[in-house]
């Protein structure tokens, strides 16, 4: 189990450290395949300098081309990227060492694995958006549409009914349709919309969407007022509502049960 778990963790770093150049190529809207480089001066990456987090240090933050600052973006994801990994891993456990036979028996299981590609395609996927938002103040269509299309798919094989995904997705995207036109675009932007739809497709018609969307606005909601309090924003000032959907809905994941069941209310 212990083998395993480092090999969980060494996927997430990879998979962490394609995501930052996933997230630079959309936004640059360049071809996705392709070699690194050094968006400062454009040379190309050798593979050991491209190795997720150990680069990074012994590089000590600087290209070793140019000598220019790499944002520290990059070692950020990928070990989060990885400890969440690490952490959904252990959490198909419950955190405990199971005996030998009843891990293989687990593990032998073709639906354990699905659930479990399920669930690291997922967080991967709100990563990007919420480092790609956080940044950019965008959401990337390129990345949402085939996501949400991914998540209807899988989640169809998982046997969940197509009408209770079809009916997330409805809701998710009405929810922030309808804000976006009471508000004119001025309360939330047109990509918001297209994540509620993508929520709808990774959640279906469940209580998990909704707690995805509370917590999501509850933490807009108090980090707004921190940041009016310390002067860094102003009243009516736009925040990037993909971070904290994306956010909340990495939370509802590692839930497994909605919140609001929680107090014994039941959507």
């Amino acid at each position: 189990m212990i083998y395993l778990s480092i090999l969980v963790f060494l996927l997430g770093l990879s998979l962490g450290s394609f995501a930052n150049c996933l997230i630079w190529r959309l936004y640059q809207e360049e071809k996705i395949l392709g070699r690194s480089y050094c968006p400062k001066c454009k040379h190309k990456i050798a593979w050991y300098d491209n190795i997720p987090l150990l680069s990074y240090f012994y590089l000590r933050g600087n290209c070793r081309h140019c000598g220019k600052r790499i944002s520290i973006q990059y070692p950020i994801i990928e070990l989060s990227v990885a400890l969440l990994f690490l952490f959904f891993w252990w959490q198909q456990f419950d955190f405990t060492i199971l005996s030998n036979i009843i891990f293989w028996e687990r593990i032998s299981s073709a639906s354990f694995w699905l659930y479990l590609s399920y669930i690291f395609l997922a967080v991967w996927t709100l990563v990007i958006i919420f480092i790609f938002d956080l940044r950019y103040y965008l959401v990337s269509t390129l990345l949402v549409w085939p996501a949400t299309i991914f998540f209807f798919i899988i989640n169809l094989i998982m046997g969940v009914p197509w009408f209770d995904l079809l009916m997330g997705m409805v809701i998710g995207g009405l929810f922030f349709l309808i804000q976006y036109l009471l508000t004119r675009g001025k309360g939330l932007g047109e990509g918001d919309i297209y994540l509620g739809v993508l929520l709808g497709s990774i959640f279906s018609f469940s209580g998990s969407l909704f707690t995805a969307i509370f917590i999501a606005y509850i933490l807009g909601t108090i980090i707004a007022i921190l940041l009016i309090i310390f002067n860094k924003k102003n009243w009516g000032s736009k925040l990037p509502l993909g971070v904290f959907l994306s956010l909340g809905a990495i939370i509802a994941l590692i839930l497994k049960q909605d919140l609001f069941s929680l107090f014994g209310i039941y959507l």
